[in-house]
């Protein structure tokens, strides 16, 4: 056969009877109502009032309780104002490195722009300078030719 288990009622008449030491102040009573024509029962309590030194510390307990849990939540909110406040900031700064790095593409396609329309004058000086350079050759071989004609000259005079 199946033993009965102890419900919850049965539990907290045994709690009750433990802290009080009286079981019959505190005990709940079930009595069938005759009146109600479906069978249900309806519970009453009764209760005995709290020493008021307990009232008084569950009053603190809660009271600081409520102090901590607000403490701990004034403190997350300030945390997420705080994270709020940096990813604000981190925002403008990106918007401000964002328009920073558009005018330095701007500015480097323009001067891409510049040197590719230079190109054509940049490949006229380099050719201008080949020619100088030759040419800068051919007047120090003049130079060279000249001198000894001079002394050749020279040379001839004497005799």
């Amino acid at each position: 056969m199946a033993e009965a288990v102890p419900g919850p009622e049965s539990q907290d008449k045994s709690l009750k009877s433990r802290s009080s030491g009286s079981r019959s102040s505190q005990e709940t009573d079930r009595t069938p109502d005759k009146n109600k024509s479906d069978g249900s029962e309806t519970v009453s309590q009764e209760t005995a009032t709290p020493p008021s030194d307990v009232v008084e510390l569950c009053r603190e307990t809660f009271q600081k309780t409520a102090e901590y849990l607000q403490g701990e939540l004034d403190g997350t909110i300030e945390d997420y104002k705080l994270l709020e406040s940096m990813n604000k900031i981190t925002m403008n700064k990106y918007a401000e490195m964002k328009q920073i790095a558009l005018s330095v593409s701007g500015a480097l396609n323009e001067l891409n722009n510049k040197y590719n329309q230079l190109q054509p004058y940049l490949e006229q000086i380099d050719q201008i300078e080949e020619s100088v350079a030759a040419l800068e050759q051919v007047a120090y071989n003049l130079d060279q030719y000249s001198k000894k004609l001079e002394n050749k000259f020279k040379a001839l005079e004497r005799r």
